[in-house]
């Protein structure tokens, strides 16, 4: 019984929260498949660590650390099996969901422009748009408050040159 229970409010808290997996699984994968496939791993792998968490952070907040973590580890195993998306296919797959979900062509061209960035980068502006604390963002990505800071007005930055440059 307190097996079931425990399933329950884990699928309660994954369909509560399932726009961060889509959120990472839309910047790290290139493809429908690829995306699906992460998506599986992601939550398989919040349900392998969901015994671990405590609550001693917010759900949302160990949430995104295992699965960015998740995604970077993947994206690392693809780039082993010489399975790596092109940023031209990264582009196109964006500009298709952003077409298909009616999104404003400024919130199209923000994803365009962040698929361009390192994986780390991509995660951190990722939580920042999700309007997490730098003590958040420093709690899931194992760097300090001020590296969080840093990071993000280089990030900003290179975000400018790429809007600039008409990418």
């Amino acid at each position: 019984m307190v097996n079931w229970i425990k399933k329950s409010k884990f699928l309660e808290l994954i369909e509560e929260n399932q726009d961060i997996i889509h959120k990472i699984c839309n910047l790290y994968a290139g493809n429908e498949e690829d995306r699906k496939d992460l998506s599986q791993e992601i939550v398989y792998q919040l349900w392998k660590s969901y015994q671990s968490f405590r609550g001693d952070a917010k759900f949302t907040t160990w949430m995104y650390g295992v699965a960015l973590n998740t995604a970077l580890l993947n994206l690392r195993r693809s780039r082993g099996r010489n399975r790596v998306v092109s940023l031209e296919e990264h582009h196109e797959t964006v500009q298709v969901e952003v077409a298909n979900t009616e999104k404003s062509e400024g919130i199209g061209r923000l994803y365009l422009a962040i698929g361009q960035l390192r994986e780390f980068d991509r995660a951190i502006i990722l939580l920042y748009l999700e309007e997490l604390s730098y003590q958040e963002i420093a709690e899931i990505t194992g760097i300090s408050e001020n590296n969080v800071s840093v990071r993000l007005v280089r990030i900003k930055k290179k975000l400018k040159e790429i809007f600039y440059r008409g990418d």
